[in-house]
């Protein structure tokens, strides 16, 4: 079967296993436990333990655990609006329209 949500040799499934081995090597960082991190970020400690064990969680769940280990500013960058570098970047993409979504 084909993973149509490969990108650049990284699926979605080792994004969400490389994210929970980044949370757990943090959390063990500040020296807690797992049912420690559970309760500071108010998450039942069986959902925690799924999510260092597959990556699984919800995006709420996400942002609790972030809140938890005085991470939650990181999602700040993601899909941030792009940073031109030099002046010919901005005039570069000033010509493109926006596409905007088809009515279905």
């Amino acid at each position: 079967m084909i993973d149509i949500f490969a990108t650049s040799g990284n699926s979605i499934g080792a994004q969400m296993e490389s994210l929970a081995a980044r949370v757990k090597l943090r959390r063990l960082e500040l020296n807690l436990s797992q049912a420690g991190l559970a309760k500071r970020a108010d998450l039942p400690l069986p959902t925690y333990r799924l999510f260092e064990q597959t990556g699984k969680i919800s995006l709420h769940g996400l942002l609790q655990i972030a809140f938890a280990l005085n991470c939650l500013q990181d999602f700040d960058e993601l899909f941030s609006q792009r940073q031109f570098a030099t002046l010919d970047e901005v005039l570069d993409n000033k010509d493109i329209k926006r596409k905007y979504g088809r009515k279905q």
